[in-house]
């Protein structure tokens, strides 16, 4: 009665049938516990009542069903444990009772079992080793441990013991050590998942004799051992003839891919999925690739791949799902890939792709997702990309350098849920035609030139929530339209806008919204914005008179000549006035005066001091038209190199804009009342000061204090990457690269959500003046001790590499909450030896002890344990990540970009404690 919709309980008089050898009841609704009566069934051979909602334990009566030979219980709300009872039912060939929550530890009286084929015990909350008696039964063809807290080794003779398997999986536990070599002995194999555990060291299986293998997945190991051959089981898995789907992504595989990966196919095989994403591979990608002719998805994100996408590529027409996201490849995107006209999914962002966007990517009529974002990208974007209607997902082309308008037939995209072009070099106006995409949700077209109003057909989309059209030249009133949507954030800032904010619907939460920087021509709103008054319009039609009207026209004639003279009188006045604005401003910025500035800073008093630093001190200040809090840096012109310091960061700042770069609102370039020059820069405040001030509190602070300045992991992490894609942006992303030269923990500076940005520019220079010292913008200082690269105290010029070094050293500083000029680095030992000599094992005794004694809440204590080990990864990882950065050598260092990349798998890591990267995309 297997297959139906029968709902109760099974009934105990069914132990009333005394010859009944078979009962098949799986795949129904039943409920309850299992009758004891059944084991009345003395001549009972096959007992299946899988996949019902059974409650209970396994009744203990069924001691005494000694002819047993299926028991199937598998997918219920069993508990209790396995019974050990079941060892002593000989006569068993298959137990699958997998997916209950039974708990306990596997019993060893199950090796009693002599004829067990089959055994499936995956999900069932066990813990501890797998007793050494079931790895003894040969007899053994399908062995399942999956999703459960087992741990321990790997038998070595693994293969040897049980040469019959042919279905191997022991997927998310905590199996450590390597994968036997004995494994090779097991050429029945035809299904091996492991993925999910910590198992390390070489794969040295040979996998040649296992002509039947169609399913191999090792991923999320530590497997690796950075050895020359470390790929060469790629070469055994050719002679495999039915390999459908191998998976070695998350892992710490180093080297570059065999050849041979192209003959994963053949007219004999076929291979379907092959995902080796997230290890350390590099070298080229072999156009050999485009021979697996049969693959559905391909991952090779986030590795180290350098060179061109090879053209062969497009000879994959059955891809489905593909992905080369965060490495280092350059050329241009091969016109060839649109020949993949089954592909859904196309990521190869994160690189360092350039040239143009092909038009024939407009032929991947399937696709949904298009990530092209963070790379070198130039040109327009091609109409035929907003023709594929089928794009539902995600159509992302930031960072890159584009040009030209957005076309018209965007509004094609009526099922777009994900839209984003920001930090582009875009112009024109927003096409109104965008109101047509009727689901998009999220809208990103920040950090262009577009220019125009802002489209008030923006109101059709009912279903958006994030709209950033910020550091653009917008201009015109902002659309009432706007005030009718569900939004949950809207950035107009750094634009042209004017006239009365909305006071609706977004426009009610001021921290919603972000309008600064329009140049002070928006009026109303509500009242937390601190906006001036809109001026009332008269709306009362006065009638004059003919008489009057002539009056008025015979005054205008007079006062003319009054009027004339008193503009030359002013124009006079103005040349005479010596207050000029500093050489980084444009007409439509900001003008504060010395005066201003002092009445702010109440002064430049003491109790507004937030800061010093090498050449200038910080205040806090308010500006009187609309109560902004800003943060006023004074240069001190005493100080040799101020002077410079200013113009360098005058010219850092007036062409980078990056949501983790502090936002410059104007500069001050005046003379004080005493007749002395004055140099100022006017920042955005940031709330929560300086990222030393929450690493090392001054003493004076109290207890209290001190626990609330404490960084969480996944702040220090969110942090770490803040900071990160700052400096990825400055090197990579700028129109010129810059080099910050002193980075440090005071100058990176956190808001009132702990975002971090970094400021101060004054040593920063622009890379294409490093090899000109004529040009250059360089104070002759080149960072701060500690945190300056070892490589200028040698006098070689600053470089990128020097700002990774930098990075390293404030990361390592984080995770440590030790200064690299704590008293303890005397001789050869430093904040970077002190960290490398740590990893692995011995991170926990290094690291922050507040990080690693955050308290652990989680429903229960597997999930309690796996956020624990998670976290211990993730300190690991940071420590890592810090010492690669930090590497003596320039040429040694990690690519900040790859740090980036690599910190945000930490922060997933971090947030996704109980969930396992789905490697089986697709499914």
């Amino acid at each position: 009665m297997y297959n139906n919709s029968i709902q109760g309980e099974i009934p105990p008089e069914l132990g009333n049938l005394f010859r009944l050898e078979g009962l098949y009841l799986f795949n129904n609704s039943l409920v309850g516990e299992i009758p004891a009566n059944l084991s009345r069934c003395s001549r009972l051979i096959q007992l299946s009542l899988g996949r019902n909602k059974l409650v209970g334990k396994i009744p203990p009566e069924f001691a005494s069903l000694y002819h047993l030979q299926l028991l199937a219980l598998h997918w219920n709300n069993l508990t209790g444990g396995i019974p050990p009872f079941l060892g002593n039912l000989t006569s068993l060939k298959k137990i699958s009772i997998s997916y209950n929550p039974f708990g306990g530890n596997i019993p060893s009286s199950l090796g009693q079992m002599k004829q067990l084929s089959d055994l499936g015990l995956g999900g069932n909350n066990l813990f501890g080793i797998v007793p050494p008696s079931l790895y003894n039964l040969s007899s053994l063809e399908k062995l399942v441990f999956s999703e459960n807290q087992l741990h321990g080794n790997l038998p070595p003779n693994l293969g040897l013991t049980l040469p019959h398997l042919r279905h191997f999986q022991i997927s998310k536990n905590f199996f450590d050590g390597p994968i036997p070599v004995s494994l090779s002995n097991a050429s029945n194999l035809e299904f091996i998942e492991m993925y999910g555990n910590n198992l390390s060291g070489k794969l040295s299986v040979d996998f040649g004799g296992m002509q039947h293998l169609g399913y191999l997945n090792v991923g999320e190991n530590n497997l690796g051992s950075g050895e020359v051959d470390e790929m060469s089981f790629i070469n055994s898995l050719t002679n495999c003839s039915k390999l459908e789907s191998l998976t070695l992504g998350v892992n710490k595989f180093r080297g570059t891919l065999p050849h041979s990966i192209a003959n994963l196919s053949s007219q004999s095989s076929a291979l379907l999925k092959l995902t080796i994403d997230r290890n350390q591979l590099y070298g080229s990608i072999t156009p050999g690739i485009g021979n697996l002719v049969s693959l559905y998805l391909l991952g090779m994100e986030h590795n180290r791949f350098t060179g061109t996408i090879p053209k062969e590529m497009g000879k994959l027409q059955n891809l489905q799902w593909m992905s080369l996201t965060g490495n280092q490849l350059s050329g241009e995107i091969p016109s060839s890939l649109g020949n993949l006209s089954s592909l859904s999914e196309l990521h190869l962002d994160n690189n360092r792709i350039s040239g143009i966007i092909p038009s024939s990517l407009g032929n991947l009529k399937r696709l949904v997702i298009l990530h092209l974002f963070q790379n070198d990208l130039s040109g327009i974007i091609p109409e035929q990309i907003f023709d594929i209607t089928f794009m539902s997902i995600s159509l992302n082309l930031a960072q890159n350098n584009l040009i030209g308008s957005i076309p018209q037939n965007v509004g094609s995209l009526k099922d777009l849920t994900r839209f984003d072009v920001s930090d582009n070099n875009l112009s024109g106006e927003i096409p109104k035609e965008l109101g047509l995409c009727s689901t998009l949700v999220k809208l990103y077209m920040g950090g262009n030139f577009f220019y125009g109003s802002i489209p008030s057909s923006l109101g059709f989309l009912r279903g958006i929530r994030q709209v950033n059209l910020s550091s653009n030249n917008l201009s015109g009133q902002i659309p009432k339209s706007l005030e009718t949507l569900s939004l949950e954030g809207l950035d107009l800032s750094f634009n042209d806008l004017e006239g009365a904010v909305p006071m609706k619907g977004v426009f009610a939460n001021a921290s919603a919204i972000s309008i600064v920087g329009n140049h002070n021509k928006l009026c109303g709103g509500i009242t937390d914005l601190r906006l001036p008054k809109c001026p009332n319009k008269d709306s009362r039609k006065e009638k004059i008179s003919m008489v009057l009207k002539i009056l008025i026209s015979a005054i205008s004639a007079f006062m003319g000549l009054a009027v004339m003279s008193f503009f030359i009188f002013c124009w006079i006045k103005k040349r005479r006035e010596k207050h000029v604005s500093g050489p980084m401003l444009e007409k439509t910025l900001l003008n504060l005066s010395y005066e201003r500035l002092l009445k702010a800073t109440n002064g430049f008093s003491p109790t507004h001091l937030i800061g010093v630093g090498s050449f200038g001190s910080v205040y806090k200040g308010i500006l009187d038209h609309d109560g902004t809090f800003v943060a006023v840096k004074v240069l001190n012109l005493q100080r040799q190199g101020a002077s410079k310091s200013f113009m360098a960061e005058c010219k850092a700042l007036r062409n980078v804009r990056h949501r983790n770069l502090v936002s410059v609102i104007t500069s001050c370039s005046s003379i004080d009342f005493q007749g002395n020059d004055f140099k100022a820069i006017i920042y955005e405040f940031m709330e929560n000061g300086s990222l030393e001030k929450w690493l090392h509190p001054v003493p004076t602070i109290e207890e209290e204090q001190l626990e609330l300045q404490s960084l969480s992991l996944l702040q220090s992490i969110r942090i770490a990457i803040d900071v990160a894609s700052a400096l990825d942006y400055l090197h990579h992303h700028c129109q010129e690269a810059v080099l910050h030269c002193d980075l440090k923990p005071s100058n990176v500076l956190l808001n009132s959500d702990m975002t971090a940005h970094v400021g101060d520019f004054g040593l920063a220079k622009f890379l294409s003046e490093v090899s000109n010292p004529n040009q250059s913008s360089s104070v002759g200082v080149k960072g701060t001790v500690g945190y300056a690269a070892p490589e200028y105290g040698l006098g070689s010029e600053v470089s990128t590499n020097g700002d990774v070094y930098s990075y390293g050293i404030l990361l390592l500083e984080m995770v440590t909450r030790r200064k690299p000029t704590d008293d303890m680095f005397e001789g050869d030992l430093n904040l970077h030896s002190f960290a490398r000599m740590a990893l692995p094992d011995r991170v926990l005794d290094i690291v922050d002890p507040i990080l690693v004694n955050e308290e652990v809440v989680a429903p229960n204590d597997r999930m309690r344990q796996e956020i624990s080990n998670n976290r211990k990864e993730c300190l690991i990882s940071m420590v890592r990540i810090g010492v690669a950065c930090s590497m003596e050598s320039p040429q040694d260092r990690m690519n900040i970009s790859n740090v980036v990349h690599e910190l945000q798998l930490v922060r997933n890591t971090l947030l996704q404690p109980s969930t396992r990267l789905n490697l089986q995309r697709g499914n």
